[in-house]
């Protein structure tokens, strides 16, 4: 009698269960950000399995940044579309309502007053008193224990261990301000929502 010829092992329940719960748990962001450098560089370095993100550093005010957002979720399909931005010099009026704009069309913004640094130093110490933008760095020298790069690519890198601190500081930030005004609470982010996210879909 002839024998079966031997071949791929046919793929059964197991493996088509596992590529079921792949797809359940693939993400496809899309981040875009104020910053050509500083933010790209940081949020490119979340690379894990099953999760797609597609950054791009504009340069734009948050006004433009958001437009830019709702045109691009028009050319592919995202789970999350974010903007990240600072509160800079920005008026009141532009700055909130670059995030009232994008309430309005379900776009998720991590903002920074004042600063994206500020997210880099709560991975050190609870900051709650506000300082100007070049304290930031100042700061960031002393606890980095050397020169801060701002558009560094190896600064998540270095922080990565002190995540926890940094998500647990950011929120009891965010927290203290009721009603929130984001253009005032000062200091304030909500970078660590979108961290979040990305390590909600590393696991």
């Amino acid at each position: 009698m002839a024998q079966r010829r031997s071949g791929p092992k046919s793929r059964g329940k197991g493996y088509r269960q596992r590529a079921i719960n792949q797809r359940e748990i693939r993400q496809r962001f899309l981040i875009v950000c104020e910053g050509k450098k500083t933010e790209p560089n940081y949020f490119r370095k979340f690379r894990v399995p099953g999760l797609v993100l597609d950054i791009h550093g504009l340069g734009l005010d948050p006004k433009n940044l958001v437009n830019e957002a709702v045109a691009r979720r028009t050319d592919g399909e995202y789970d999350q579309v974010w903007c990240v931005f600072d509160r800079d010099s920005w008026t009141v009026d532009d700055f909130n309502g670059a995030l009232s704009s994008a309430r309005e069309r379900d776009i998720q913004v991590a903002w920074s007053n004042e600063a994206f640094e500020l997210w880099y130093l709560l991975h050190f110490n609870y900051h709650d008193t506000a300082i100007p933008r070049a304290e930031y760095i100042t700061r960031l020298d002393k606890v980095l224990g050397h020169t801060y790069a701002k558009n560094s690519t190896e600064i998540y890198d270095e922080l990565a261990t002190r995540m926890g601190t940094a998500l647990k500081n950011a929120a009891m930030l965010l927290a203290q301000y009721d009603p929130p005004n984001p253009a005032t609470d000062n200091p304030a982010t909500t970078v660590h929502l979108l961290v979040e996210e990305l390590r909600r879909f590393s696991r």
